[in-house]
């Protein structure tokens, strides 16, 4: 009788993997952790920094918790300048630019991925070389031009030399890449058009991938500072990034690194939570539109 129970009792579990299992996942843990608090010691500097006068953020050793934290930095932010024009435009600027880019974007990868034609490879590799090119070697073309269209100091000079996003194609041409040819000719057998068939099967399908070309477009476009400077003079046309930079300036060579502070986490708060409402289709569209290319 002791041998029948013995086989039919479940065979024991074996501990020393399971325990080495879990003291490999206790250590990634750790190391994620660690990575983690690294990642976000600039961001709590930033915002402590906000909380600083000019001496204290200046001092040596710095101080990790403000003693004598102060709200005079966002006080001077949000005094007698138009910081939240300054915002307006921002979110102006980086949401056209978002939705141009998207909208060529997903054409452009349409096309090159879906779509036959002489010279498909030589444009697509014409325009992923644009990327290696430095943007300071365009800055004069494009002023010239701007200048000469009468756009200066506008929003159009800040948003239409970037609606064409080469980084935004080519992510989208590698996501379509993994659509099925099968799926788009059995929509093509049930009578769809061409336009039916890239609104209502192409669009949907690419979902994640137009997420995470919108948040890498509106980020372009909301942190862009060299070409709004050249292109903006007027105080009410500053971008965030162009007039915080300005008001933190306090004498030749020197910056007032409370307000700068106060002035970054004002222009990060908007990035914060675009990403939080796009994370999922940001983190999906670079991780599957790379399986495949």
């Amino acid at each position: 009788m002791n041998q029948t129970l013995d086989k039919t009792r479940p065979a024991p579990r074996p501990r020393p993997r399971l325990l080495k299992r879990s003291l490999g996942w206790y250590i990634a843990f750790a190391l994620c952790v660690l990575l983690a608090i690294g990642l976000l010691i600039p961001l709590y500097w930033m915002i402590i920094g906000s909380l600083k006068v000019q001496r204290i953020a200046i001092a040596y050793p710095p101080q990790w918790i403000p003693l004598t934290p102060t709200l005079e930095n966002w006080q001077n932010l949000f005094g007698d300048k138009p910081s939240f024009r300054w915002m307006f435009n921002s979110f102006v600027v980086a949401s056209c630019i978002g939705l141009g880019a998207v909208t060529t974007s997903v054409m452009a990868g349409y096309a090159f991925s879906k779509k036959v034609f002489p010279g498909r490879e030589i444009l697509f590799w014409a325009f992923l070389l644009t990327m290696m090119v430095p943007r300071q070697a365009f800055m004069i073309p494009m002023f010239i031009l701007m200048r000469n269209l009468k756009w200066f100091d506008t929003y159009q000079a800040m948003i239409v030399p970037f609606l064409a996003y080469p980084f935004g194609i080519f992510l989208m041409r590698q996501y379509m890449r993994s659509i099925p040819d099968e799926l788009l000719q059995a929509a093509t057998v049930d009578g769809a058009s061409e336009l039916q068939l890239f609104w209502h099967v192409v669009v949907p399908l690419s979902r994640p991938a137009i997420g995470a070309v919108s948040i890498f477009a509106f980020m372009a476009g909301w942190n862009d500072y060299l070409w709004q400077l050249v292109v903006t003079n007027s105080e009410k046309m500053m971008t965030l990034p162009v007039g915080v930079s300005k008001l933190a300036a306090s004498g030749v060579g020197t910056t007032d690194l409370g307000l700068s502070m106060a002035g970054a986490t004002f222009a990060f708060i908007p990035m914060f939570i675009i990403f939080m409402v796009f994370q999922n289709y940001f983190i999906k569209g670079i991780t599957v539109g790379s399986l495949k290319g």
